[in-house]
């Protein structure tokens, strides 16, 4: 059996990696991701199952360019992983930066990711895309 703080680390490597084929398989068939912030973020809102959480990532992928993606620390209590850190990332769409903390809230079912929330700074992030 995975632990829950393993299935994170692995979708954290695919992201760094840009491998959504990767992240698909870490995420569970009833996977819900919720991005917090305006619609001018092209990734925010809620996605739910498998073919929409390729969608975000995706888009995530496609929107940004990755110059840091640092988690800090994981803190792990059964299902749930909680994931601090900083991330750094241009916006492709206007070239701006984008820089601030971020806590990742996960809920891991069946070795898969079933919840993901992201909270990180959607004023600088709307800011950027603006």
């Amino acid at each position: 059996m995975i632990a829950p703080i393993d299935v994170t680390k692995n979708v954290f490597e695919a992201f760094g990696a840009h491998d959504v084929d990767t992240i698909v398989k870490w995420l569970h068939p009833d996977v819900r991701i919720e991005f917090y912030g305006p619609d001018i973020i092209p990734y925010a809102g809620t996605y739910c199952g498998l073919d929409h959480g390729r969608r975000f990532f995706d888009t995530v992928l496609s929107s940004i360019d990755i110059h840091q993606f640092d988690p800090e620390e994981f803190i792990c209590e059964g299902d749930k992983v909680v994931v601090t850190g900083h991330l750094r990332l241009t916006t492709k769409a206007t070239g701006k930066l984008i820089e601030s903390d971020f806590v990742h809230v996960i809920t891991v079912a069946d070795e898969k990711w079933l919840l993901f929330r992201d909270f990180m700074n959607t004023f600088e992030a709307a800011e950027a895309f603006s």
